[in-house]
């Protein structure tokens, strides 16, 4: 009896890949939305006011194949003050060091001067792959989609870009949100992991608690008002003398405005509005942080901050 050895040829895994993709797009774009649907949480603050996204925040989406992880960018535009100059360096500056970028176009809103005005500029990073990205699918008919994706096809035609992807996608309806992962996915790099299994952010817990007070902030004031605040967090602190089983953070925070006329409306009629800030944000943060919280809310007016280079620093900016 003769002995056969059977050879099996086995398909080796595809590598793992690791990588940054940033999101552009002029304001109120849809980004952050987009960020916290692919992450599954909030890492970014969304409102429908534009130009609210001020920090670059990392949400990190892990998958057994890949690990993406998305900065999401301050809207491109062109600025009227100092603040907008230095949102708009930041923005070009991530663009420099990621490896995907996504530009986000909504599909409610024809391609105008500013979707161009960003375009340019993207014509001009070479070597980075681009995926062109309709949000906002949810609010339009596959008529008003066609046509969207027909016009992003031609921009990038017309200005000299190779889009590595065109996809429509609405983070709110979760329509072909995690197929824009499968598609951004092999344009990453092969590696491990950049951050440990678990994490979503790499953004400190302060900027993220101050984000979440501007947001419940932003909420309902009027259009002069968003580019007006800004939070700084002063202290987190547990308790003391708390029991273990039963903990409670201090959160003391400040929040920022330019001019004493604007005091009234962000604290409201008998401190109303400011304590429907709280009630709000304070939610967010315990479920951020997953511990109960204490929140000491103040306003206060920093004299035409955005213009001024010393209360920009001491804002964060």
């Amino acid at each position: 009896m003769v002995a056969m050895s059977v050879r099996t040829e086995t398909t080796p895994a595809p590598a793992h890949r690791a990588g940054f993709a940033c999101f552009v797009g002029r304001p109120n774009a849809g980004k952050s939305t987009l960020t916290n649907a692919l992450v599954g949480t909030k890492v970014a603050i969304t409102s429908n006011r534009p130009q609210t996204t001020r920090h670059t925040v990392r949400g990190i989406v892990h998958r057994p194949d890949a690990q993406l992880v998305l900065v999401d960018t301050p809207g491109l535009h062109k600025p009227r003050t100092l603040l907008g100059e230095r949102l708009n360096d930041v923005v070009r500056t991530t663009w420099a060091e990621v490896d995907v970028i996504g530009f986000c176009l909504p599909a409610d809103q024809k391609l105008g001067p500013g979707d161009r005005y960003i375009a340019k500029e993207l014509a001009e990073v070479r070597k980075t792959p681009k995926v062109a990205i309709v949000t906002k699918t949810d609010l339009v008919d596959s008529k008003r989609l066609a046509e969207q994706l027909v016009a992003v096809d031609q921009l990038g035609a017309e200005l000299g870009i190779e889009w590595a992807e065109i996809i429509p996608v609405s983070a709110v309806g979760d329509r072909q949100v995690s197929l824009l992962a499968d598609l951004i996915v092999p344009l990453l790099p092969e590696g491990p992991a950049l951050y440990p299994e678990g994490d979503l952010t790499d953004e400190p817990e302060q900027v993220m608690v101050a984000e979440l007070i501007r947001e419940a902030a932003l909420e309902g004031v009027r259009d002069e008002l968003p580019h007006s605040i800004a939070v700084v967090v002063e202290e987190m602190l547990p308790r003391e003398g708390r029991p273990a089983e039963k903990p409670l953070l201090d959160v003391h925070a400040n929040i920022y405005i330019e001019r004493p006329s604007q005091k009234g409306i962000i604290i409201g009629p008998k401190g109303a509005r400011l304590k429907e800030v709280g009630t709000k944000s304070r939610r967010h943060i315990e479920a951020l942080l997953g511990t109960p919280v204490f929140l000491d809310l103040h306003v206060k007016v920093a004299k035409d901050w955005q213009r001024d280079p010393k209360q920009l620093r001491k804002l964060g900016f």
